[in-house]
């Protein structure tokens, strides 16, 4: 047993560094504690290794990287320092290391040619990109050569050659006629994977004169047209009327007839031949025969089988292709090609090799001083590849050394590791078919411990669920962590916690008692920290009385109930569902606290009613159905749901249909309505029962339509006024046979998320639409209207695939087509989609400002090429800003503006501009992306306008006869300031206005002294500044001058006559006399009477002394005295019970002061300062009735 447990010493360090490796140290993302971090570089971006760009575009070779500090840029070309700074045509891209090379003015691609490779690099190490091999695309023309006409008799084999020449890359070969058509293909005829055209037979319709090559090279978008080849096939009955009509009647001759023959192989030759292909490609492999009849092609792999899944056949079978090959699809493939006549096959040995790949990528390490550490690097691949080091982009053997680290083969061993250790290293895993270079970091760092988490964060749980608490922190070496419970709390352990290695300590099952104040402890040689958190556990939200099931009949009323016992911290809410949706809108649903009534039940309130009770922490639900039946005779019969169907039978059993058959159960005197028929799907969702269709309730059986490929079961409900009875016992299983999908995805869409990818997605098929098993989907794409092959891939059951490497917004057919294991689905519908947008390319040209008025301009601007947008057009954007006031002459904060106009527009208005200021603007295009470059700043001036008030008007130093004022200039001048006026006027003790007098005053005063004023005396000033466009908005002020001494002192030795009691007593009866008279006037107003002979004027009305009805809002009988005589047209009361001034001697009118002679509800004059000393006549919509004598005393009071 010891030596079991004995454990050597080598055996042991490896463990320790492994322990080491495992739990390194992980840097937070947390953007405070990142930018705070010394950090080696990380390349982020770089072109991809194999970069073939365009001779017509500037060439941009990516290289980004972080770090911190920031990392400079260096690079190299063909393994030598690059000077950009000696090229003029070469720039580096703002804090990056991004070169861009200008071919578009004069430059030639191939002269920049070669191998290319970045460096970023800070004061703790250098990263280094791959190598990346610049080349640009050709697109050769095709070599002058005579084409000889093919002269072929019928059933002969035929190949007509293409030799397209070399691209790079390889160019699309395809072949069309003279009108630009394809060329039909089929089992017969069909193009090579080499370009070649082969007739397996010819046929006389083969005959044609242009048969053409064309070669596409995508990268330069440019297609070579090889000449045309024409082909005369002959007949047999054509060559021997031919012969005989040259022969006498005594020869005989005659042509062959055609001759049927086994296959034999036009390609490849020979019986065998041997294939490499690279791991991860995709393998093809062809074979085309010739013979009579047209053979047709099998493969088969010899002592194994065609892997599934990765396996296609194209081009009619001629060619196998499979995707993402691995070394076990090494081996021999075996095509057989037959015809009636025999056989024939080519065996092609497959060696499938294998460029480096990544068993181990190397990992980014923080240490901190004095920690062991381990740099692991290992891939895999056919050949095996070498492995290689590298430190800050110089091979390791020659770097300065390291005492702490020691290289081992594919791992670099850390010990002891200091600040200086810092640095970055390259791993390099090469073979004869490619390399890896990955850049790993090792980060010294000291650091005492941090605590991530926000102090005092609370968390609020329910009793019995879990709780996690957070500790995020950080520090080097990696602290530890100690959880507290309380103030004075020990350290926690123990079963009922779980720490983790991120700090979080967990309480599988809280309980009330867990509730408190728990504190984390981090600490490292360094220093320590701690954080308090805070956890409430509450009590459970629970229904303790539920509703139940009802029945009621039609008009009754029903309650369900719903009380609920929750925490008494937590606020619960109450909501009623009906049928799991909200509760109809109408009064008759009345909620109480604890529960729902429904008044006058209709058969609409039939269904489940569910109370579902919320709080911020849990939920909880019950339910309960409400079963509304017809109102029942006595005696009272009754009714219930019925029995559940039985005896399920299934016949007439076909593919895509079956016949289901049952026998009712008993009705419960509510006679069955309809029978619901559900199925089960029993290989996908055993026990899930879905909807399949319904029918009515005099019918037991029912023809049912099936989907391939689903192991059914039946069941049957059936239904009456009460309610669906218990579901049928299940049918027998039926398993229908899998079969091509019949449909494909909807909602194809294809969108670029980048500028130079297109993503297509698409909605998958859902549940049983597959059909059958190996649900895949075809994604097909070509670029619109430049006669591009269509490009497809085949993908998994997911919902996008992104095609990289497209050109910036330009129109793509796009087409989804879903498949199995048995096939495809029919063609599938075109869509039209956009690759990625970029930002636009140039800026609005001619930008143009016409001043409307001081406050509003008009900005032109000419439109941008739209093949510059680069995108959706979404419209033009203004930015503008004020650059200083003009009367102010000093630099403002600049405010920047915008304006977004949408669509294909010109120009724009820009309102609120301030008067008489200097502003600029600048015009963008704006698409889906972003904003395109401004165009240059444009300077405009607003005109000068009115200014604003004067900013204060101060009145001071009163005397008997001279006022002083005061004022500052107004805010905003708007303008050069030409005068201020002042106007002022005086007051009278009847509040009425005196002359108008105006005084103008030059702009650079500030006071003036207003002398020879009215002493004891209240003036009005009104005061305003002028620009040369007019008058600004003025400010008014009032004030008084002192009264003179003399004549105060006299008036105070006056007695007050209105404190004397003669003048109160002769006051009173003057008020008195004026109420008996108005009395007395209500009196008379009221008076009259009927006298006998109304009756008989009544039956012979004069017009003119008829007495007005009450609707004429006038009194129905004679007035006696005065009022005899008979009323005059016009003189009757209008309709709207006013009384003129004119027709009422004792209107209120006559005591107030015209229409200004009304008081505020404080007593005080409206229009005191109106200045009209006359009364003007009253409006008329005074009441008609007679004054109250309470009315006539607050008039006069």
């Amino acid at each position: 047993m010891m030596t079991k447990k004995t454990i050597s010493a080598s055996r042991a360090s490896l463990i320790l560094f492994l322990c080491r490796m495992i739990t390194a140290l992980e840097v937070p993302l947390d953007p405070i504690l990142l930018k705070e971090l010394s950090q080696p570089p990380t390349i982020t971006q770089q072109s991809p290794k194999d970069y073939i760009v365009d001779p017509r575009e500037n060439i941009v070779i990516q290289c980004e990287a972080k770090g911190k500090p920031p990392p400079s840029f260096s690079w190299t070309r063909n393994g030598t320092h690059f000077d950009i700074d000696k090229d003029a045509r070469v720039t580096v891209k703002p804090n990056s290391g991004t070169l861009v090379i200008n071919i578009m003015n004069g430059g030639k691609a191939e002269a920049y040619e070669g191998v290319y490779q970045c460096t970023a690099r800070n004061e703790r190490g250098a990263a280094i990109s791959n190598n990346i091999v610049i080349r640009p695309s050709r697109s050769p023309l095709w070599t002058k050569e005579k084409v000889e006409p093919k002269h072929v008799r019928e059933g002969d084999p035929l190949v007509l050659h293409c030799s397209p020449p070399v691209g790079l890359p390889p160019p699309i070969i395809f072949w069309m006629d003279n009108s630009f058509q394809r060329l039909p293909q089929n089992e017969r005829v069909s193009q090579g994977l080499n370009g070649d055209l082969y007739f397996s037979n010819v046929k006389p319709e083969d005959t044609r004169e242009d048969y053409i090559c064309y070669a596409r090279f995508n990268h330069t978008q440019t297609i070579q047209q090889k000449q045309p080849i024409s082909v005369k096939v002959f007949s047999m009955d054509s060559l021997n009327e031919t012969i005989s009509a040259n022969l006498s009647d005594t020869d005989f001759y005659g042509a062959k007839p055609l001759t049927e023959r086994r296959p034999t192989l036009l390609t490849p030759v020979g019986s065998t031949s041997n294939k490499v292909e690279l791991r991860g490609n995709v393998l093809l492999l062809e074979c085309i025969a010739e013979g009579l009849p047209t053979p047709v092609i099998r493969w088969i792999k010899e002592g194994g089988e065609l892997p599934i899944n990765r396996t296609f056949f194209e081009n009619f079978k001629k060619t196998l292709k499979i995707v993402e090959v691995s070394e076990a699809d090494s081996g021999k493939y075996k095509c057989v090609a037959r015809n009636p006549l025999g056989s024939t096959h080519h065996t092609i040995t497959v060696t499938v090799k294998a460029a480096p790949y990544w068993i181990t990528a190397p990992r980014n390490l923080v240490l901190s001083p004095g920690e062991d550490g381990t740099l692991i690097c290992r891939a895999n691949g056919n050949p095996k590849p070498n492995i290689s080091w590298l430190t800050n982009g110089v091979p390791i053997a020659i770097a300065p050394e390291d005492p702490s680290r020691k290289v081992d083969g594919d791992t670099i061993i850390f010990s002891d590791v200091q600040e200086r250790s810092s640095a970055v290293y390259q791993c390099n895993a090469s073979n004869e078919y490619g390399y890896l270079l990955a850049n790993a970091f090792v980060n010294v760092l000291a650091e005492p411990p941090r605590i991530l988490t926000p102090a005092n964060k609370l968390y609020q749980i329910i009793a019995n669920n879990p709780a996690l608490l957070d500790c995020a922190f950080f520090g080097s070496p990696v602290p530890e962590i100690e959880w507290f419970k309380g103030v004075k709390g020990s350290i926690l352990h123990g079963d009922l916690y779980v720490f983790h290695d991120n700090g979080t300590l967990e309480i599988p099952v809280a309980q009330k008692d867990s509730t408190g104040t728990y504190t984390c402890v981090a600490r490292n040689k360094l220093g320590k920290v701690q954080n308090e958190v805070h956890l409430e556990v509450k009590d459970p939200t629970m229904i303790i009385k539920q509703p139940e099931y009802k029945i009621i009949q039609k008009g009754g009323q029903v309650s369900f109930e719903c009380t609920i016992k929750h925490d008494r911290t937590l606020m619960p809410t109450i909501t009623w569902l009906k049928d799991n949706g909200e509760l109809p809108v109408d009064e008759r649903f009345i909620i109480h606290k604890d529960s729902l009534a429904i008044m006058n039940v209709t058969d609409k309130d039939d269904g489940t009613y569910t109370c579902v009770a919320n709080t911020t922490l849990d939920s909880v639900s019950a339910s309960a159905v409400l079963t509304v039946v017809a109102a029942t005779p006595t005696p009272a019969i009754i009714y219930d749901r019925p029995d559940p169907p039985f005896d399920l039978e299934l016949t007439d059993q076909l593919e895509r249909s079956i016949q289901l058959s049952w026998i009712p159960g008993y009705d419960n005197n509510s006679p069955i309505t309809n029978f619901v028929i559900e199925y089960e799907d029993g290989m996908r969702e055993p026990g899930v029962w879905h909807y399949q269709t319904e029918v009515h309730g005099t019918q037991t059986t029912v023809q049912l339509k099936l989907s391939p490929y689903v192991n059914y079961s039946f069941r049957v409900i059936a239904v009456n006024e009460i309610g669906r009875s218990q579901p049928s016992e299940a049918s027998e299983q039926y398993l229908t046979k899998a079969a091509k999908p019949d449909e494909n995805p909807s909602g194809v869409q294809g969108i670029g998320s980048e500028p130079d990818n297109l993503v297509i997605i698409w909605e998958p098929l859902k549940g049983f639409q597959s059909n059958g098993p190996g649900l895949q989907y075809k994604v097909s794409w070509r670029q619109k209207d430049v006669g591009d092959e269509w490009t497809s891939v085949i993908v998994a059951n997911v919902s996008k695939y992104i095609v990289s490497g497209t050109p910036t917004f330009v129109p793509y057919e796009i087409k989804v087509q879903a498949l199995n294991d048995l096939g495809y689905a029919p063609e599938p519908a075109e869509v039209i989609g956009h690759s990625g947008e970029d930002l636009p390319m140039v800026a609005p040209g001619n930008v143009q400002v016409h001043i409307v008025n001081s406050t509003l301009a008009k900005v032109h601007w000419d439109p941008v090429p739209l093949k510059t947008v680069r995108g959706h057009l979404q419209g033009y954007r203004i930015y503008y800003w004020k650059v200083q006031s003009l009367s102010k002459r000093r630099q403002r904060h600049v405010e920047k503006k915008i304006l977004t106009f949408s669509g294909n527009k010109t120009h724009g208005m820009l309102p609120g501009l301030e008067p008489y200021s200097s502003y600029k603007l600048n015009v963008r295009v704006v698409n889906g992306k972003g904003e395109g470059p401004a165009s240059p700043d444009k300077l405009f001036k607003t005109p000068e306008g009115v200014p604003s008030s004067p900013s204060f008007l101060k009145i001071s130093n009163p005397t008997l006869d001279s006022l002083t004022l005061e004022w500052g200039p107004p805010t905003h001048p708007n303008g050069v300031l030409i005068a201020y006026t002042l106007k002022f006027q005086p007051i009278n003790s009847t509040h009425e206005l005196g002359p108008l007098i105006e005084i103008r005053i030059p702009a650079n005063e500030t006071s003036l002294i207003l002398s020879n004023l009215n002493y004891s005396t209240r003036y009005k000033f009104y005061f305003y500044a002028q620009t040369s466009v007019g008058s600004g908005s003025q400010i008014t002020e009032e004030a008084v001058t002192i009264m003179d001494e003399g004549k105060l002192a006299m008036a105070s030795r006056q007695v007050d006559i209105a404190t004397q009691g003669w003048f109160i007593g002769l006051m009173c009866a003057v008020a008195l006399l004026i109420l008996i008279l108005l009395i007395v006037c209500f009196i008379r107003r009221n008076k009259g009477g009927k006298y006998p002979v109304k009756e008989k004027e009544d039956a012979h009305a004069d017009p003119e002394i008829q007495p007005m009805k009450e609707d004429d809002g006038t009194f129905g009988e004679y007035s006696d005295a005065e009022d005899h005589k008979p009323l005059k047209k016009g003189s009757r009361t209008p309709s709207d019970r006013t009384v003129k001034k004119e027709d009422s001697d004792d209107s209120l009118v006559d005591y107030g002061e015209g229409v200004n002679g009304q008081f505020n509800e404080d007593g005080s004059f409206i229009g005191q300062y109106s200045g009209k000393k006359e009364k003007e006549p009253a409006e008329g919509n005074e009441s008609s009735e007679a004054p109250s004598p309470v009315n006539a005393m607050n008039s006069f009071v």
